[in-house]
Parts: C-alpha cells; structure tokens; sequence
C-alpha cells in the first residue's frame, strides 16, 4: 500500500458526493483539518453551515466506505460539527442580535399554498436541529395561528412580546394578539409598522433562521421589507401553471430590484398521486417551475405534490413535517429544508458584527 499523504486523502474526501445533500463535499467546503499520523492512520474534522438532522451517522458510514475504496484505508475517526453562520444582508437594514439569518417566502399570486409551505419549512428546520423562527408577515389574513393550532395571546417580558414555542418553533403572528374573525381595516403605512413591531418587539431567542411568511403581491409588505428588514435571502413558491408563473416573474424581479437573493423555486401542487392506482396526474401543468428557475439562473429547490394529506393536518394545526414526519411528504419538506440551509452557507457571511464601531470626536 502507498504511503497516505493529507493530499491524498483531501483530494478523496472532496471528491465524494453525498446523494442527500446532492454536493461534493469539496464543492461544500466541508473538510476543515485532517490529523495524520505517522503509521497511516488518520482522522476527519468536517464541519458544515447548514442542519443536516439525522443524516450525520450515514453520512460517516458512506464516507469511511469511500475512503476506503479511494484511498485504502478509512478514517479512525471522523467529526460532525454543525456551524451556522450569519449571512450577508441588503445595504441599510438594521440586524438583529439574536437572529442569523432571515428567510422570505413569497409568492406574487395568492392560493399557491405559501403558508403551508412556510410552516413545513420552518418545522421541517427545527427537526433538522436548527434554531428557527416563524413570523407570519400577513397582517391582514394571518393564517399561521390555524396551521399551528394555537390562537392564545403571547407573554410579555419588559415590554417585549414573547414567542410562542410551537412544533420546536419560536412563533409570532397578528393572529395571535387579535380575534381571529376581525378584519384589519388598515391603510398600508399602519400595516408596515405593525410588521416591523412585531419583528423587533419579539424576544426571539438565539435563532439560526427566522422564516418569514410574506403574503402574496409586491405592495406595502415586501417595500417594508426590502426597506428595513436585514432579509438573508427569500424563497419563491409558485404552482406549475402559467397564470402562477406570470406573479412569480414579477417576485424574482422585485426581490433582484432589491438585492435580496433569491435561493430557489419551490413548485408547490406539482402533481396529484391516485390514492387508489398511485397514477400521477399533473393538475395545472408540467415544467413551469423548472422553466423559471432556468430563466432566471437559480436552483428549482424542489416540487411538493397536491396532497389532501398536507392539507388535513395542516388545518388541523399539525403540520405534516410534525405529524408524519417520515412520510414521503414529509421527507420531502426535510430535504427541501436541508438544501436551502446548504444554498444559504455557499452565500457570503456577515461579517459586520466582528468590527468596532468607528466614532470620530471633535478635538
């Protein structure tokens, strides 16, 4: 057998390709040091930016099988660190101490099941082992109180409103501080100050992400945002028609007018599977998210099928990532999870909070 060197084996462990994360773990910059010694022998630090649940001890399985075949030896040991980092956000904004990363979903057309895709997401993010946040940006149709079940009034701590922990998730909604049958007869300016109150008047507690779900359009709501929230990146929902497809152009583009990033496309309602012959039949159309994400050279993150099981548990206050966690619904919300945790990592970090305020004095 050759002598193994830290070349060797670096050029090895970048080169293997994990199916659950679709990377190289070169590509992922995971490989953080390798501790050879002098009998051949040797250990792995890998270290990753993003949540990766339960996938750590086969990911370890697979790896010590691939060094073995590339190199002829696996490693004694190997180290799984989850490191998530704080990420750059638009010029202007204020950040928040106690939150990394802030995610939009947004939609330009309303009834493409955004919400439902943000409580998944946001649930299927506190599975994986992240710190996550949900605060529901519909002042005037808060639906997120419904999909989590819960419609009491938040604490509050020194005049700061407290979260409301459902799921794993630190929550916060209109919904929650007024009667649920109440119409919000607000004019837009009222609506944005109540949207920036409840952000920074919560007590959010050391979040990795704080997934906002923003309704549907490109009005008063999203101008907040792009104005004053530190948003990290947003993720577009659509469905496959081309109705849907026309509102979701004019999404990207706000949030490019903006620069915010957008990490992907979501097709929501894809394809209907027969309950009873398990056919797929695709109810508003093939491609169209696919065909998005190539116009605008971003990543089609995943495609969610219209289910009548989503859609039951999540009226009912249980979303499917917490109900039916392995269910192929549901594993779809964690892998959609997992690789938009991975897109945000390969973005620049934010490295604003690391330097001193620079104040000049007269005299």
């Amino acid at each position: 057998m050759p002598q193994i060197t830290e070349q060797m084996i670096t050029a090895a462990i970048n080169s293997y390709f994990d199916p659950i994360l679709d990377r190289e773990l070169g590509h992922i910059n995971a490989l953080q040091s390798i501790d050879l010694k002098s009998n051949g022998t040797y250990a792995l630090n890998l270290q990753f930016g993003f949540p990766i649940g339960d996938h750590d001890h086969q990911l370890r399985l697979n790896i010590e099988q691939h060094m073995l075949k590339s190199i002829g030896r696996p490693p004694e040991t190997i180290s799984l660190t989850i490191r998530i980092k704080s990420h750059r956000v638009q010029a202007g904004t204020q950040t928040l101490s106690s939150v990394k990363n802030i995610i939009a979903i947004a939609s330009g057309k309303g009834g493409v099941g955004k919400s439902t895709t943000a409580v998944n997401l946001a649930c299927a993010l506190a599975a994986l082992g992240a710190k996550t946040g949900l605060l529901d940006a519909d002042i005037y149709g808060p639906s997120q109180p419904q999909m989590l079940g819960h419609y009491e009034r938040p604490s509050a701590n020194q005049q700061r409103m407290q979260p409301v922990l459902r799921h794993g998730v630190q929550t916060m909604s209109m919904g929650y501080l007024v009667d649920k049958n109440a119409a919000m007869v607000w004019r837009g300016p009222m609506v944005s100050r109540a949207l920036q109150q409840l952000l920074r008047d919560t007590d959010w507690q050391d979040l990795d992400y704080l997934i906002i779900d923003l309704p549907p359009g490109t009005g008063d709501v999203q101008l907040t945002l792009a104005q004053h929230v530190p948003l990290t990146a947003a993720v577009v929902v659509t469905t496959p028609q081309d109705l849907a497809l026309l509102d979701v152009r004019r999404a990207v583009n706000m949030f490019n007018k903006v620069n915010i990033p957008t990490l992907g496309i979501i097709e929501n309602m894809s394809y209907h599977v027969c309950e009873k012959c398990g056919h797929e039949v695709a109810m508003f159309g093939t491609g169209g998210g696919e065909a998005i994400a190539e116009e605008f050279g971003i990543r089609l993150l995943g495609q969610i099928p219209l289910a009548p099981q989503i859609r039951e548990l999540t009226d009912h206050g249980q979303p499917i990532v917490v109900a039916e966690p392995e269910s192929s619904y549901g594993m779809q919300y964690l892998d959609l999870a997992r690789h938009i945790g991975l897109q945000l990592s390969l973005r620049g970090q934010d490295f604003s909070s690391k330097f001193p305020n620079i104040v000049i004095e007269e005299g």
